[in-house]
């Protein structure tokens, strides 16, 4: 099992954005002496808690600042942009680091409404068919396909990025199996039927070239400490900043001590919605997460039944 990390570059309470940021570099330089696999950088808008918003730019300081580890976006939000305009940011990152760049395609607008209307040039919001033909025209572009305007992406070199879907639902796995790409599950996003979702997409997968496989990664949100207590002293600071965020009042992450400060007072419908969200937390002493992160790993990649989930629809034709 290889590990990666999706960096989302969290503000922390008294902490800047600048502060954040210098933390993400930090964190990259760590995982890749440490030997990870992957760091992917995440996109938000509008986000008072997170300084995530521009992946590409982050990835070109990290993949500079790091030697072995694939460095990507985890994911760009393609409803926002041209599909052009992805291509050739990330045909120019294969070209400052060839080999090491991977394109994350995701679909959730990563802000809220009023900021995803304001990001794209047109103002419109696509629905699941636009999105999968922003996604073939981005993968056009990629693959040079030949078009009547003679429009192509640039610059082209001998490598290009390596493309992946992310998505929590069957709707995204389903594009993913239609276009031959390797799918990412959203499991810090919801942990409902992700074993079926990826059983599922292995069972449609289409490959797009001869040879191709179906490859599948799982996105975690796990806290793995020296000790159980302390595992769960640091997941206090998640509960909180989540029930702030389901509840309208977006902000830093508080501290592990002002969120057990809050804990204490949470009601029974704050603290159900806590309960809710640890089904999709991994925390613990070091082995028994890595014991978790096992276990998980296999359920999606083998322990499901494809026929617990109907086939996926094409959306487009």
């Amino acid at each position: 099992m290889k590990l990666g990390v999706l960096d989302q570059s969290p503000i922390s309470e008294g902490d800047t954005a600048a502060g954040a940021i210098a933390e993400t570099l930090a964190l990259a330089q760590a995982c890749d002496r440490l030997g990870y696999h992957r760091y992917w950088l995440a996109e938000h808008h509008n986000a008072v808690g997170l300084a995530g918003s521009a992946p590409e730019i982050l990835i070109a300081r990290v993949a500079g600042l790091t030697r072995h580890m694939r460095i990507g976006a985890g994911g760009v939000m393609v409803n926002h942009y041209s599909a052009l305009k992805v291509a050739e940011c990330f045909r120019m990152l294969e070209t400052l680091y060839p080999g090491r760049i991977d394109l994350g395609l995701g679909r959730a607008p990563g802000s809220d409404r009023p900021t995803a209307r304001a990001l794209s040039p047109t103002g419109a919001v696509l629905d699941i068919a636009g999105f999968e033909g922003r996604v073939g025209a981005v993968l056009d572009f990629l693959a040079d396909a030949p078009r009547d305007d003679g429009v192509r992406a640039e610059p082209r070199g001998p490598g290009l990025p390596e493309v992946w879907m992310l998505g929590a639902s069957d709707r995204t796995a389903g594009i993913a199996a239609r276009l031959g790409l390797p799918f990412c599950f959203a499991h810090f996003i919801t942990e409902r039927q992700g074993p079926e979702i990826m059983a599922a997409y292995r069972r449609d997968f289409q490959a797009s070239h001869p040879g191709r496989t179906p490859r599948s990664a799982l996105a975690v949100f796990a806290i793995a400490a020296n000790s159980d207590a302390e595992a769960e002293r640091l997941a206090m600071s998640r509960d909180l900043w989540l029930l702030r965020l389901q509840t309208g009042l977006p902000g830093p992450v508080p501290s592990p001590d002002a969120a057990a400060t809050a804990a204490a007072r949470f009601t029974p419908p704050q603290a159900a919605v806590v309960r809710a969200a640890r089904r999709r937390l991994v925390a613990g002493a070091g082995p028994a997460v890595a014991a978790r992160l096992r276990t998980l790993a296999q359920q999606h990649v083998t322990g499901a039944k494809p026929r617990a989930v109907k086939p996926f629809r094409c959306s487009v034709v």
